[in-house]
């Protein structure tokens, strides 16, 4: 009969830590500076400007629901 203290059987889960930085929390940091200097450099091109602004910023919402939809998938098991 295995102890209670025998780790290799039995559905003990065994994860890796990661040394490094969470880099899908780092995204914003390259595309919040983004948004503005956008606005300013397309100043005489406003369709442009509106298309590609609003395209990055969506994409900064999808990054974000993916961000929250990830943590509560792992909240919720």
């Amino acid at each position: 009969m295995a102890s209670s203290s025998d780790f290799t059987t039995g559905n003990a889960a065994v994860r890796k830590q990661r040394n490094g930085p969470p880099f899908k929390f780092l995204v914003p940091l390259v595309y919040a500076p983004i948004l503005p200097l956008i606005r300013i450099a397309l100043r005489r091109n406003p369709v442009m400007r509106d298309r590609l602004f609003f395209g990055v910023l969506a994409g900064a919402f999808a990054h974000g629901t993916y961000l929250i939809s990830d943590l509560y998938d792992i909240e919720s098991k």
